[in-house]
């Protein structure tokens, strides 16, 4: 009887301890449910909060910056003599100077593009920077490489002159011939003109 007494007994126990542990699974899951999504939305609020700071200190500095430029040079076109005219100068001068540099930099890169050309590697150019730094150090021995170069260059120069080939006085000749066609070109547009150039009237009374 004992026996059949305990087993029910048992029975409800563990169907207690099961509805218990499911309770508590339940309330911690939710908790850390809960947990994530505090924390998910607190970090939320400390990026626009975040946001929101840093757009009004752009937004503040952006004018002061904007004033402050406007103060320089109204306070550099106030300064008057030599050194206003060379300031005067100067601002006229760098919207050219950006200008042709941007220019001559595509140049140099069609030049080099249509030449295959390639940059000097680093090895070249530490080479010509310690030969450059050893003269700095050395100038006696610069002075005496540059006498000897002058007292041989005039036999220098003749055996060059003797040793011209045809081909490299053909590419001369080509070389010149190009030149003289650009200047030609250059000058007729800028004279609007094939032939003279474009003189006053003569107003006859």
């Amino acid at each position: 009887m004992s026996s059949a007494l305990a087993r029910p007994l048992m029975r409800r126990t563990n169907v207690v301890r099961n509805l218990a542990a499911r309770r508590f699974e339940s309330t911690a899951s939710q908790q850390a449910k809960q947990t994530a999504e505090g924390a998910k939305n607190t970090a939320a609020e400390y990026k626009t909060k975040a946001t929101e700071g840093l757009s009004r200190v752009t937004s503040a500095a952006g004018p002061a910056i904007a004033g402050a430029a406007k103060n320089v040079s109204s306070a550099l076109g106030r300064v008057g003599g030599r050194t206003g005219r060379f300031i005067a100068f100067v601002e006229r001068q760098t919207p050219l100077v950006i200008y042709y540099s941007k220019v001559g930099l595509e140049l140099g890169k069609l030049v080099f593009r249509g030449q295959k050309m390639s940059p000097p590697s680093v090895a070249t150019f530490q080479s010509y920077f310690n030969r450059a730094l050893s003269a700095v150090k050395n100038p006696g021995a610069l002075l005496q490489s540059t006498a000897s170069t002058t007292a041989n260059a005039p036999s220098s120069a003749i055996n060059q002159l003797r040793n011209i080939s045809t081909t490299q006085v053909v590419g001369a000749g080509v070389l010149f011939a190009e030149v003289l066609g650009f200047f030609t070109i250059g000058e007729m547009i800028g004279r609007f003109k094939l032939v003279g150039y474009h003189g006053e009237t003569d107003h006859h009374h």
